[in-house]
């Protein structure tokens, strides 16, 4: 008998394969959780940099890197206290370690790996009056 010619229905040992709908980052933010000091990091652009000539230096040329990075804290752990979810968090690329989440390379990074924090951008409204001298 042909192989295509009858098919036989699926038993409940075998299962049948159905498209899955990609998750979104909402998604992944609900049902992740961290433990501990633990920070999610995404790191703007692709790793590459410029030289002051403007020469594209990739990421892959530099032997050990020493230069610090800005990332955005997309998640953060319960025991976290300095920074929080949309800050801005400076540190070393080699300190942390790299995760995929959603098909995004994103960096995870422990509290004490942080060396610097600014707070997410704000608007207009919330910002007070400064004194102009």
């Amino acid at each position: 008998m042909p192989r295509n010619a009858e098919q036989k229905p699926a038993t409940k040992g075998t299962t049948a394969s159905k498209p899955r709908k990609p998750r979104t980052a909402k998604a992944v933010a609900s049902t992740l959780r961290l433990t501990g000091d633990r920070l999610v990091v995404r790191i703007p652009g692709n790793g590459e940099r410029k030289s002051a000539g403007g020469l594209l230096i990739p990421a892959t040329a530099m032997p050990a890197p020493k230069r610090l990075s800005w990332g955005d804290v997309t998640l953060i752990g319960p025991e976290v206290r300095v920074a929080k979810q949309g800050d801005r968090v400076l540190f070393l690329p080699s300190a942390g370690l790299e995760v995929e989440l959603d098909g995004e390379d994103l960096v995870l990074l422990r509290e004490r790996d942080v060396q610097a924090v600014t707070e997410a951008a704000s608007t207009a409204k919330d910002r007070t009056p400064g004194q102009y001298l």
